[in-house]
């Protein structure tokens, strides 16, 4: 008999804290939706006191998918569980998420408290939240640095005091997977009343150990994994979500979850377009390169029997080679159904007609349109009610020739013309625009993804300006890198602070 795990996504909570990959409510509704679809057990939507965003974005949630649970984060306070018991009154299963810092590194120089002062709070943070829900999880933050005795104190504790998850995370990335499985077993053979509670893993991936660290929490006894597509996450990222399921498909470990592996594919491509985020072409599972074979010796053995280098069928995480191709020739109706394979549902026909219209531009450039860029361009109307829109742009450059950029802003409805010269095309646009936006700005980052492979391939531009001691992330998609470029930079703009 099987084993299940359960799976704790947070995406939307943990995963949105990579600076500038914030989603506005619907972008999230969209993705939680698609994360009903996949199948996991629990989302974490938000942490409703840092925000009336986050606090809304729970809210709407909650009214927007069935049967995951819907979970809120707070710290070990009053009024953060206060909050997130509002924000949950919609959701038809639900669970608070509190909990503190309990190594000796928080605990002396984070909260400058004691170990038993810690777990008294920890302990009344749990009553509190079970007044107003039966799920409630404790966190231990930095648990992987936490010494194992008190840490199975905690635990005791807070199970106890009505805790029915309790999660263990590696905060730091720190561990490694031998001594946090270890710690696991710790726990499961020296806490009173362990079997009524379910031990959580959230790993970060720091020392790139995350998902080897997960493994060996489940290995030991960890019957819930909090996780992220993509394995986005704040600094080096989280727990990959797709690296987990299709490890427990691969090997017959005896343990299972309710994960539908061919719906990996689309919500990857999804989080990745909406969060203008892209995924590495070597990542594991997802990545563009996860299938492809340049050896000489692999292909050979490829072509003979797949299995000499696939250990994963494509097709088990949605890679169907039998998708409908989009050209220019392609209807709204092929265009609303591959969007909505990709896990984008328009009921709106003016929106789908916006996209379509779009689409049309591209595919008269493009022989064929790819997945990545039609969700890049469901994703463009974002832009849509920005103070600031591109209205034209012409560039000269070649070979001994300076370059230099006109273009057109449309700034609220009034019209504004400049031009200049550059270092290059991209800087001559982006002098001319400065011409027009008289701000001190600097910036700070610029990096060109290619969807694929082509000449006439869409290209995705990110961008990050520091304007006032702060920093906004933009992003712009076009085939002209150039006018992507420059796309770019009013995305960062449009969002400044005044």
């Amino acid at each position: 008999m099987s084993d299940r795990l359960y799976i704790f996504d947070t995406t939307l909570r943990d995963g949105e804290q990579v600076p500038g990959c914030q989603l506005n409510t619907i972008e999230k509704i969209q993705v939680a939706k698609q994360l009903e679809q996949l199948g996991v057990d629990v989302i974490e939507a938000g942490f409703p006191i840092s925000s009336p965003g986050d606090f809304n974005s729970v809210v709407e949630i909650s009214k927007a998918v069935t049967w995951p649970v819907i979970c809120a984060l707070t710290r070990a306070k009053e009024k953060d569980i206060d909050c997130a018991a509002e924000s949950l009154k919609y959701a038809k299963r639900k669970r608070i998420h509190t909990g503190i810092g309990t190594s000796d590194y928080h605990i002396k120089y984070k909260f400058n408290s004691t170990r038993e002062a810690i777990l008294q709070e920890a302990v009344d943070a749990v009553k509190y939240a079970k007044k107003y829900v039966e799920d409630v999880e404790f966190y231990a933050e930095d648990a992987g640095r936490t010494d194992n005795e008190y840490l199975a104190r905690v635990v005791e504790a807070v199970i106890k005091a009505g805790a029915t998850v309790v999660n263990i995370p590696d905060t730091t990335g720190y561990c490694l997977p031998e001594e946090y499985g270890a710690k696991i077993k710790y726990l499961m053979e020296h806490v009173d009343g362990i079997d009524k509670a379910i031990i959580s893993t959230h790993c970060h991936n720091d020392l790139g150990l995350a998902t080897a660290n997960t493994l060996s929490g489940v290995l030991n006894g960890a019957r819930q994994v909090e996780v992220t597509i993509n394995g986005i996450g704040e600094r080096a990222g989280n727990t990959s979500e797709e690296e987990i399921a299709m490890i427990l498909k691969c090997h017959k470990l005896g343990i299972d979850t309710n994960i539908n592996t061919r719906k990996i594919s689309g919500i990857s491509r999804l989080v990745s377009s909406l969060m203008n985020m892209p995924v590495q072409p070597n990542k594991a599972i997802v990545g563009r390169n996860a299938f492809a074979h340049s050896s000489g010796i692999h292909q050979d053995g490829v072509l003979k029997n797949v299995q000499t280098y696939e250990i994963i069928d494509p097709k088990e995480i949605g890679l169907d080679d039998n998708s409908i191709i989009l050209t220019a020739r392609s209807g709204r109706a092929a265009l609303k159904y591959r969007l909505g394979v990709l896990g984008v549902k328009i009921e709106d026909e003016d929106h789908l007609n916006e996209i379509y219209q779009k689409f049309l531009k591209v595919a008269d450039r493009k022989k064929e349109v790819t997945d990545d860029d039609i969700l890049v361009l469901a994703g463009a109307d974002r832009s849509a009610n920005h103070h600031i829109k591109l209205d034209y742009l012409q560039v000269t450059s070649g070979v001994g020739l300076r370059p230099v950029a006109s273009l057109g802003l449309d700034i609220a409805g009034e019209k504004f013309e400049a031009c200049a010269s550059g270092n290059g095309p991209v800087d001559a646009a982006v002098k001319a625009l400065k011409n027009i936006i008289k701000k001190e700005m600097t910036l700070k980052e610029f990096t060109i993804q290619a969807i694929s492979k082509g000449s006439d391939d869409l290209g995705k531009v990110h961008m990050q300006v520091e304007y006032k001691g702060h920093n906004y992330y933009g992003f712009g998609a076009n085939t002209d890198i150039i006018a992507a470029s420059v796309e770019a930079y009013i995305d960062c703009i449009n969002k400044f602070r005044n």
